[in-house]
């Protein structure tokens, strides 16, 4: 009896020995992505402070770049975090159109431009962290994109904050009068602002570099979320189920620029925040989370509003409004992409001295 438990035991070993691996089903043809190596074996462009290892090794096959979405390195959830909450999103929207009334005519295009802004930078911010380690060059174009989508999702979100959350006493003010041209205009500063620091600094960055993100970045959010703070502060919280959600996205948005700023906690545990914990990572979080609760503060605020705004504001500066998303899109595109041509100039001339 001993010896026939024995012989089955052996068997299903054999048999599951006999399964097939992952590794299997892949064509041998396809490239996998090599293990990760330290900070010191890849250029400093590439390293961030107070990260030593899990390294993506740069030019590798593109391929083995959007393999290592199921690799783990020290942008796996900078990737994940960005790339989860687009069906989020969709899901939620999925399942309020029908109770919201939902179609796509003047009264809900500021809601359609904030999905499309908000799915643009998510996936451009997914692009920029999954292939921007190929090579130098596309760590500038991919980042250079990345920008664009982030000064879409702040002209998108401001349509909805003015066509939506706009109290009328607000809108009669100054701040209100030029809130429209003011926030795209802002926009495109805060990509031309970001676009040029990387451009113009290298590692280890300087102060300056902050700077020049952080300030036009900072204006086009004071001037975005101003229509927000007005109704928080003046109508009563009891009347408005979309208020609470208007606090948590702001309250998201203010820590995600924190950990955005300041390398924490990398900069306390050096090296324990390779692969979990990053300060950017961390900043990802909270900007996604920040994205939903926009998004259901919007719900709340698209039916109050839906019957009502097109007489309010007229067809005429609904379409005017709106059709400053695409320009602004343009812009920044353009902006993008001669910064670009100037990058790579500079490293074609920085190729020719090293030779």
């Amino acid at each position: 009896m001993p010896g026939e438990i024995l012989q089955r035991v052996s068997t299903s070993t054999l048999n599951i020995q006999r399964l097939p691996r992952l590794s299997d089903l892949i064509p041998p043809s396809l490239p996998s992505p090599s293990p990760t190596v330290t900070a010191s074996q890849v250029p400093s462009l590439f390293r961030e402070p107070y990260i030593l290892s899990g390294y993506r090794p740069v030019q590798q096959d593109w391929r083995c770049y959007l393999l290592s979405l199921f690799q783990r390195h020290n942008e796996t959830l900078n990737v994940w975090t960005h790339l989860l909450v687009g069906p989020v999103l969709l899901l939620r929207w999925w399942a309020n159109k029908d109770t919201l009334g939902y179609t796509l005519d003047a009264a809900s295009l500021p809601l359609t431009l904030f999905l499309v802004s908000s799915f643009t930078y998510l996936s451009l911010s997914v692009t920029a962290h999954l292939l921007q380690s190929h090579s130098e060059r596309a760590h500038y174009f991919f980042f250079f994109l990345d920008y664009v989508g982030v000064a879409s999702y702040q002209y998108g979100c401001s349509l909805v904050h003015y066509f939506y959350t706009s109290e009328a006493s607000w809108r009669d003010s100054y701040i209100g009068l030029l809130f429209i041209p003011g926030t795209a205009f802002l926009a495109w500063l805060s990509c031309a602002g970001c676009c040029y620091a990387k451009f113009r600094y290298r590692r280890p960055y300087p102060l300056q570099r902050k700077i020049c993100q952080l300030i036009p970045t900072a204006l086009a959010y004071v001037l975005a979320i101003s229509p927000v703070v007005h109704r928080l502060f003046t109508v009563s919280w009891t009347q408005e189920p979309s208020q609470p959600f208007h606090a948590l996205q702001i309250a998201s948005f203010l820590l995600s620029a924190l950990f955005f700023s300041c390398p924490i906690p990398e900069r306390f545990f050096t090296g324990r925040c390779d692969f979990v914990g990053q300060g950017h990572q961390i900043f990802h979080v909270f900007l996604s989370l920040c994205t939903v609760f926009q998004l259901e503060a919007f719900f709340w605020d698209y039916a109050r509003r839906r019957d009502t705004l097109v007489e309010v504001f007229g067809e005429g500066q609904l379409w005017w409004a709106c059709a400053l998303f695409p320009g602004l899109f343009v812009c920044c595109i353009v902006t993008a992409l001669v910064t670009m041509r100037h990058m790579n100039k500079k490293l074609q001339g920085k190729q020719e001295r090293d030779k």
